[in-house]
């Protein structure tokens, strides 16, 4: 039989007990996945991921000490840090809050994270997203991620140094990069990419890994952040 692949690493970090139980218990369940580290605040979080590898945090926003926010800029600051290659230099972090279009949200999305989901999401929902953020191939529930950035684009749209340099990087995009551009921000995934412009999966991926680099964007959840700030894509479009 052909070994299965290790488990994807989770990390859990929310102030209340009963809410790490409760996610750890679904997430143990599934074959693929592994709770690795718990953390009640951002402090306990940073000092846990410094010896424990996870691949996906669950990071609530508020919390006391340090809030979600604040943690996931420094565990992604020292992730950035890490060399080439190294385990975790890979992080990812999903955002949970029990607010839809709030504030805490986009500054979680500003901070880095890859995205963010409502508490009370369906658990399905919640598994899909870690496996959607450890692949790396689309965003978390790309409805409720335009929903946020269409509320905000006006703060996106203000005319910053970074957002000139966005609009620089933008203009370096051949036609075809351009193309799989305005797809990712406007949520699809690699294969729905791929069946649109009628490419590879490979070609694709070769595609949006040109497109991080030259935008200087993390992840995918960037890219659409970066999409707005420049008008590539519009609210509501």
């Amino acid at each position: 039989m052909p070994e299965l692949p290790a488990p994807i690493r989770v990390a859990l970090v929310d102030d209340q007990q009963l809410v790490r139980s409760g996610l750890g218990m679904l997430i143990n369940s599934q074959p693929d996945l592994d709770v690795v580290a718990e953390a009640g605040n951002g402090i306990e979080a940073i000092q846990a991921l410094g010896v424990t590898t996870a691949d996906v945090v669950l990071m609530d926003v508020r919390m006391p000490g340090m809030d979600g926010i604040e943690a996931t800029r420094r565990i992604l600051e020292q992730a950035a840090a890490q060399p080439a290659g190294s385990q975790r230099a890979d992080i990812k972090i999903v955002v949970l809050t029990t607010f839809d279009l709030d504030e805490y949200a986009l500054a979680a999305i500003q901070a880095g994270a890859s995205g963010f989901l409502l508490k009370d999401a369906p658990p399905e929902e919640l598994l899909e997203a870690i496996r959607t953020v450890y692949r790396g191939d689309a965003v978390i529930a790309p409805s409720t991620t335009r929903r946020l950035l269409d509320h905000v684009a006006p703060l996106l749209r203000t005319q910053t140094p970074e957002q000139g340099e966005h609009a620089a990087a933008v203009e370096t995009l051949t036609n075809r990069e351009r193309e799989v551009f305005q797809l990712i921000a406007q949520g699809k995934s690699n294969p729905e990419i791929a069946a649109g412009l009628f490419l590879s999966e490979a070609t694709v991926k070769t595609h949006v890994g040109h497109i991080l680099a030259k935008l200087g964007a993390r992840d995918r959840v960037q890219v659409v952040v970066i999409a707005y700030e420049t008008g590539v894509v519009a609210p509501g479009t």
